[in-house]
C-alpha cells in the first residue's frame, strides 16, 4: 500500500489503542511507485501531526517515517531497531510525559474529533503541496507554519477537549479544567468565556462551576 494512503485517523487510532509509537515506512522520495508522490502527501501529514502530539503534551518523536527501498533490507532493520529503542526510551505513552489516562483519552479524541477539519486546513493551507521533502521540512520548521497552526487549529483543538470533559457532566471550575487537560489557565478562561457566548457551554454563578448546556444545577459533592 503506498504511504499517501495514510490517513491521520490510523495514527490517532493506534496511539488511542495503546502503542507507544507509531513507525510509517515509504519508499524514497522520487520513487514512488504509484507515480502519485504519495511519500511526500504523508511527510506533510506527519509533520502536522507531530505539531498536533506536541501540542497536546506528547512527544512528537513517537511518531516516525523513513523512507527505505525495496531492496535496502540491511536498512530496514536498522531503521526498526532504531525505531524499537526509541520507543523503549520513551516509555509509555502519557505516563512518560505525566499525563494520566484520564486526559490522554479526552486529547487524543479531541484530535480524532477534529480530523475532517485538520485535513481541510492541511490541504488548503498547511499542507503544501512542496516539489522536494526538504522543501516540507523546511517549511513545518518555520515560523510561518508555528503562526498558521496556533491561529486554524490550536484554540479548536482546545475548545475541542474542553467540550469532551464537560460532556462527561462533571462540574468543574476553570482551573480545574485546566489542571485536568495541562492547558493554561488564563487560555482556558479565555476558551470557557468565547463557548459560553456561542452557547456551547454554560456558567453556574452559585457553584463558580462550568456546564454543558441541559445539564441541571445540583450541589457539589
Amino acid at each position: 500500500m503506498c504511504t499517501g494512503r495514510v490517513d491521520p485517523a490510523f495514527i490517532v487510532r493506534a496511539f488511542t489503542n495503546g502503542a507507544d509509537g507509531v513507525y510509517i515506512g515509504g519508499c524514497w522520495p522520487g520513487e514512488c511507485h504509484y507515480t502519485t508522490e504519495g511519500n511526500y502527501h504523508t511527510l506533510g501529514t506527519v509533520l502536522l501531526m507531530k505539531k498536533l502530539l506536541k501540542y497536546i503534551g506528547l512527544n512528537p518523536e513517537r511518531l516516525r517515517v523513513e523512507w527505505v527501498g525495496a531492496s535496502e533490507g540491511i536498512r530496514f532493520a536498522e531503521v526498526m531497531n532504531d525505531v524499537s529503542g526509541k520507543i523503549k526510551e520513551l516509555g509509555p505513552l502519557g505516563k512518560s510525559e505525566g499525563i494520566d489516562d484520564k486526559a490522554l483519552k479526552f486529547k487524543l479524541e479531541a484530535v480524532r474529533n477534529l480530523l475532517p477539519y485538520i485535513k481541510l486546513v492541511e490541504k488548503e493551507r498547511l499542507g503544501g503541496p512542496f516539489a522536494t521533502a526538504e522543501e516540507y521540512n523546511r517549511f513545518f520548521a518555520s515560523d510561518d507554519a508555528e503562526r498558521l497552526f496556533r491561529e486554524l487549529v490550536s484554540d479548536k483543538l482546545a475548545v475541542s477537549q474542553i467540550m469532551l470533559l464537560l460532556g462527561e457532566g462533571e462540574r468543574l471550575t476553570s482551573g480545574e479544567i485546566a489542571r485536568i487537560l495541562g492547558l493554561g489557565p488564563s487560555d482556558v478562561t479565555r476558551y470557557l468565556n468565547s463557548s459560553a457566548r456561542q452557547g456551547l457551554v454554560r456558567f453556574d454563578e452559585k457553584q463558580n462551576v462550568f456546564l454543558p448546556p441541559g445539564v441541571k444545577e445540583q450541589a457539589r459533592a
